[in-house]
């Protein structure tokens, strides 16, 4: 059977880019309207992607002074997706640090049941400051423990998902997703993750995280191809590649600085108040990734950038361009798609959580010309040959309990057991 790439379209508020909203002819608005959603849902399903993908925390951040935020709920949103669409998957980001398993458990399950079996559940733990203040905490857990705290959380959401009889799922269970690169993350990925939501800069790097985690995954009694890694990648598409360059030279013009130096700011836990464009970020301010206490990925990947490359601050701005530190690929889509290729013939990748650079276009630009060419060189679907999530993806059908449950508390062991 011949293996074929894995696509979902990150629906992140106007685009990835910091200054996404204010490119022209977009509504900067549009992402506070549950119609922005849907049309790219229909969009990236007549397309034949995998899923649409949806990011969210739980609190509205400071930085929406300067864009747009997600702040539409995502099990709403992915409700009316489902009353509007067939076959296209639907995955929603959900903390496992500040809501309760079993009424998560429920909210997705039901959501899975009503939707044919096409939902997956994104895990995250919810790095930041304000979102602990929303839940009255002076600050956020320690690192360790939130993702300790995810492990048995994500176990007992599985149960309950594996106790239910009267909406049981069409997949067998809903997908359970995951993203995070430090070793805490790693090990989490390894232990439940199904699909990978991943972030490198690099070929190399990127194919030794995936073999990791598929060797993790053995280690926890599972098998390799039990997970699909999928990092994240953001397009900037254009007819010739000088119009590609043009449209990132845009979208760099139009980022707001403070939101840029904000995100960054907090990416690093530093404070970048009075540091000029042209100066560098002094190296000893930073800490090494696994002593940070956020997103350790971002941090890693910002931190290899800094250390390899020392560029002062305002290009530093640019190359990130206001976005978390995904790979940004621009060219014209016959260069796009041999980048893609090159990562999924390398085994860095089993496809790519797609984030365009601007919505909608450039996710117009990405269904229209960059997947009719991942077709003609038969790396993508034709159509859909499965109805559920798990079916697109290639995941099994859970007819039993997981056998990776040796680190699970005894009450969630004994439910898996008892599940049809």
């Amino acid at each position: 059977m011949t293996r074929h790439l894995h696509i979902n379209v990150n629906i992140l508020n106007a685009g990835v880019f910091g200054g996404s909203w204010r490119y022209p002819g977009t509504d900067g608005l549009t992402s506070y309207t549950v119609e922005h959603y849907t049309s790219i849902a229909k969009k990236a399903e007549e397309a034949k992607l995998d899923a649409v993908f949806l990011a969210d925390g739980p609190v509205v951040e400071p930085l929406v002074r300067h864009r747009p935020g997600n702040n539409l709920e995502p099990t709403t949103v992915l409700a009316r997706i489902a009353a509007r669409t067939e076959r296209i998957g639907l995955i929603g980001t959900l903390s496992s640090s500040y809501n309760d398993p079993a009424e998560l458990a429920r909210r997705v399950g039901d959501l899975d049941h009503l939707s044919g079996g096409r939902v997956g559940w994104n895990v995250v733990t919810t790095a930041g400051a304000a979102a602990a203040r929303n839940f009255g905490r002076a600050d956020e857990p320690e690192h360790t423990l939130r993702y300790r705290r995810a492990a048995e959380f994500t176990e007992r959401v599985i149960a309950h998902w594996a106790e239910r009889s009267t909406f049981p799922s069409p997949q067998g269970l809903p997908v359970v997703v995951q993203a995070g690169g430090s070793g805490d993350g790693r090990r989490l990925a390894s232990q439940v993750a199904e699909v990978v939501f991943s972030a490198d800069q690099d070929i190399d790097h990127a194919t030794a995280f995936r073999a990791e985690i598929r060797a993790g995954a053995v280690a926890f009694g599972r098998r390799p191809e039990d997970v699909v890694v999928l990092p994240g990648l953001s397009t900037v598409l254009g007819s010739t590649e000088e119009e590609a360059r043009s449209r990132r030279a845009t979208l760099d013009e139009i980022l707001p600085d403070a939101y840029a130096r904000s995100r960054l700011s907090g990416q690093l836990g530093i404070s970048l108040e009075g540091l000029r464009d042209d100066e560098p970020l002094p190296r000893e301010l930073l800490v090494e990734p696994d002593e940070a206490g956020g997103s350790q990925t971002f941090y890693r990947i910002v931190k290899a950038i800094i250390d390899r490359e020392n560029p002062p601050l305002g290009r530093l701005l640019r190359r990130l361009s206001g976005g978390g530190g995904h790979r940004i690929v621009v060219g014209t889509p016959e260069q796009v798609a041999d980048d893609i290729q090159l990562w999924f013939e390398r085994g860095a990748a089993d496809g790519f959580n797609v984030m365009p650079d601007v919505l909608p276009s450039g996710f117009d630009d990405f269904a229209d010309h960059l997947i009719p060419e991942l077709r003609r060189r038969g790396l993508f679907r034709r159509d859909y040959d499965d109805t559920t999530l798990r079916g697109h993806l290639g995941l099994r059908t859970p007819g039993q309990p997981r056998r990776h449950l040796a680190a699970v508390p005894t009450t969630a062991r004994q439910a898996r057991r008892t599940a049809p």
